[in-house]
C-alpha cells in the first residue's frame, strides 16, 4: 500500500479550495490559507537549507499562533519529526523528555530558549530557531529561515519518513512518554474527526488545545486563537471566549472539562448565549452531566455537546453526546459511548504486567469490568525509545497489528457502549475487593454541596483503606452534619458501603493540560498524612 503524503498536504488542498479564506486569526493578525501554504513551503525549504535532514527530530515550543501553525506543518513538509512536549509538565520532566527525544533542532519562543540555556535542555540540538526576537543565544529566527528558503529547492516528498511526530503524554498518571505518530495516523485522525462531526470547510472554530487547532486548519476551518495560557485552560477568561466565538460566528469550540465548566457557570451567571455554535467538544477527563447541562443552555436547542474518549496514544476511541447521556441516565461509571467507526475496542482481564500476544481468552464478558484495549488506524504503534512502556501498553496481534492497552478500567453494556470506571492504576484494592474511582465518586458527587470527589487508598498494597477526598462547591465550607450525609449516601450503595473516611480538601491538584485529571497520588499522600 502506498503511504499517504505528509500531513501538510492537507494545507495545500485547503489553499487550493479556499485561498482567500482566513486560516488563522491571532493577536490581530489574519493569515489566509494561500498565505499559510506559501509560508509553510518557504519555511520547509529554509529548514532543509539550514541543514535539517529528513528524519531529524525537532523540539517545538512555540505558543499557539500563526507562526506555530506554519512551522509545525513546515517541519512535516521538510521531513522532520516534530517533538511536542506539554510545557506544563514541570522542569524536571521537561528536561528528561528532551534528553529522551535528543532533538537535533529546537524551535521556541525566547522564553523557551532562555529555559533551554538555564536548565541545560536539549544539548543535542545543532539548529536553534527563535520565534520572536532572538537575543544572545544565536541560531536562526523564523524570518532568517524564510530568507534561506527563498530560491532553495522544495523538499522531496519521497524523503518524508513514516514517523511524523513524537507527542509526549501529560504525565498526569505516570512519567510522560513519547507516543510515536505516523503521517498515516494523522491522516486517519483528521478523516475520522471530519466524518464523525460533519466538519465542513469555510467556517470558524475556537480551539483551546493546540493539537485540535492543527486538525481544524487541516480540515478547512478558520481558527480564532484565544488569548489564554494554553497550559492552564481552567484559567481562561470565559467572557473573552464568548466574545471570540460570537465575534467570528464560530461553529465549533474545543475545550477541556474544566474550561467548559467555567464557561457554563459564566453563562448561567450572565445569561450569555452562543448562537453560532454547532458543536462543543470536550475531552481529557470525564465531564459531569451538570456541566454539560449548564453549557447547553448557552447553545441553540439541539446543539450537541460531545465528549470523545481517548488518549495521546489512541484518539479518538469512542464518543457520546450530552443528549445521549441524558437518555441513558446514570450508571456504573461514566458512559463514553460506542466505539468510533473504524476503531475496534475490547475489554480484557485486568493485570498489571505485560501481555505479549493477543488471545481471545483475554477478553471478559460484556458487563464485567476489565481494561479497555484498542486497535485501529488511530493507535500509536509505539513509544519512542521506551521498550518498557511498549511491553506494558502494547499487545501484538497474529498479523503483527498493534493493540493498545488504555490503562483504563471499564466495561461494555448490552448495547455495545463503553463505560469508563477510572484509571486501572487508581483502583483501590481493599481486603473486600477492588473499588474503582468513577463509580464510587459518582455516589458522593450527587450531594449538592460537592463539586467533585476523589477516591484514594491508604495503607499497604492489597489491603488499602478507602478514603473519599471532597472538594466542595465554591463558597461552601464543611458544615456540621455534612460528613454524616455523605456517609449515608455511601452506605446506601453496595459498592461504597465499606467507605468510612471522608476528608475535605481546599482544592484538588490537577493535571496541567486539561486542569481536570485529579492528582490522586498527591491526594493519597495527603490523606495518609491526615489519617496517620
Amino acid at each position: 500500500m502506498t503511504p499517504p503524503p505528509d500531513i501538510s498536504s492537507l494545507i495545500t488542498d485547503r489553499a487550493r479550495e479556499l485561498p482567500d479564506r482566513p486560516a488563522v486569526i491571532s493577536g490581530g493578525r489574519s493569515v489566509t490559507f494561500a498565505e499559510l501554504e506559501a509560508d509553510v513551503s518557504l519555511l520547509a525549504a529554509g529548514l532543509r537549507a539550514a541543514g535539517l535532514r529528513p528524519g531529524a527530530r525537532a523540539a517545538l515550543m512555540i505558543t499557539p499562533s500563526a507562526d506555530f501553525v506554519a512551522l509545525t506543518f513546515a517541519l512535516y513538509r521538510a521531513g522532520a519529526i516534530s517533538v511536542l512536549i506539554d510545557p506544563g509538565i514541570g522542569l524536571p520532566n521537561m528536561k528528561r523528555c528532551l534528553a529522551e527525544a535528543a532533538p537535533e533542532a529546537f524551535a521556541g519562543i525566547p522564553k523557551a530558549h532562555i529555559a533551554r540555556l538555564l536548565f541545560g535542555w536539549a544539548p543535542s540540538s545543532k539548529l536553534n530557531i527563535t520565534a520572536g526576537p532572538r537575543l544572545f543565544w544565536g541560531g536562526l529566527t523564523l524570518d532568517g529561515l524564510r530568507r534561506l528558503g527563498r530560491g532553495a529547492p522544495a523538499p522531496d516528498p519521497a524523503d518524508t519518513p513514516e514517523t511524523a511526530s513524537i507527542n509526549f503524554t501529560s504525565g498526569s498518571t505516570g512519567a510522560p512518554k513519547g507516543a510515536v505518530y505516523t503521517h498515516a495516523m494523522l491522516h486517519a485522525q483528521a478523516a475520522m474527526l471530519r466524518d464523525y462531526f460533519g466538519i465542513k470547510p469555510g467556517f470558524a472554530s475556537v480551539p483551546t488545545f493546540p493539537l485540535f487547532a492543527l486538525f481544524d486548519i487541516a480540515l478547512g476551518l478558520t481558527i480564532a486563537i484565544p488569548e489564554m495560557d494554553f497550559t492552564r485552560p481552567a484559567a481562561a477568561d470565559p467572557a473573552m471566549l464568548c466574545r471570540l466565538m460570537n465575534g467570528h460566528k464560530a461553529v465549533q469550540l474545543f475545550g477541556s472539562p474544566a474550561l467548559i465548566d467555567n464557561l457554563g457557570r459564566y453563562g448561567e451567571m450572565t445569561g450569555t448565549r452562543l448562537p453560532s455554535l454547532e458543536r462543543v467538544i470536550s475531552c481529557g477527563a470525564p465531564v459531569r452531566m451538570e456541566v454539560i447541562e449548564r453549557v447547553s443552555r448557552m447553545l441553540r436547542p439541539g446543539v450537541p455537546v460531545h465528549t470523545p474518549y481517548g488518549a495521546t496514544e489512541a484518539l479518538p476511541v469512542a464518543c457520546v453526546s450530552g443528549r445521549e447521556l441524558a437518555a441513558i441516565g446514570p450508571g456504573f461509571g461514566v458512559c463514553v459511548g460506542k466505539p468510533w467507526p473504524g476503531v475496534e475496542v475490547s475489554v480484557i482481564k485486568i493485570s498489571d504486567g505485560p501481555i505479549g500476544e493477543w488471545s481471545p481468552d483475554l477478553a471478559v464478558p460484556d458487563g464485567e469490568i476489565g481494561e479497555i484495549m484498542v486497535k485501529g488506524p488511530i493507535v500509536s504503534p509505539s513509544y519512542f525509545n521506551r521498550p518498557d512502556g511498549d511491553a506494558l501498553a502494547k499487545i501484538k496481534g497474529p498479523g503483527g497489528e498493534i493493540y493498545h492497552r488504555m490503562g483504563d478500567a471499564g466495561w461494555r453494556d448490552p448495547e455495545g457502549r463503553l463505560w469508563f470506571c477510572g484509571r486501572k492504576s487508581h483502583r483501590v484494592v481493599t481486603p473486600d475487593g477492588a473499588l474503582f474511582t468513577i463509580p464510587c465518586e459518582s455516589v458522593f458527587n450527587a450531594h449538592p454541596d460537592v463539586r467533585r470527589t476523589a477516591l484514594v487508598g491508604v495503607g499497604p498494597a492489597g489491603a488499602k483503606r478507602p478514603v473519599v477526598c471532597v472538594e466542595l462547591e465554591p463558597g461552601k465550607r464543611p458544615r456540621a452534619g455534612l460528613t454524616g450525609e455523605l456517609l449515608a449516601l455511601g452506605a446506601a450503595r453496595a459498592h461504597t458501603k465499606t467507605i468510612k473516611d471522608i476528608l475535605y480538601h481546599p482544592g484538588f491538584p490537577v493535571d496541567i493540560r486539561h486542569n481536570a485529571k485529579i492528582g490522586r497520588e498527591k491526594l493519597a499522600a495527603w490523606a495518609e498524612e491526615r489519617l496517620s
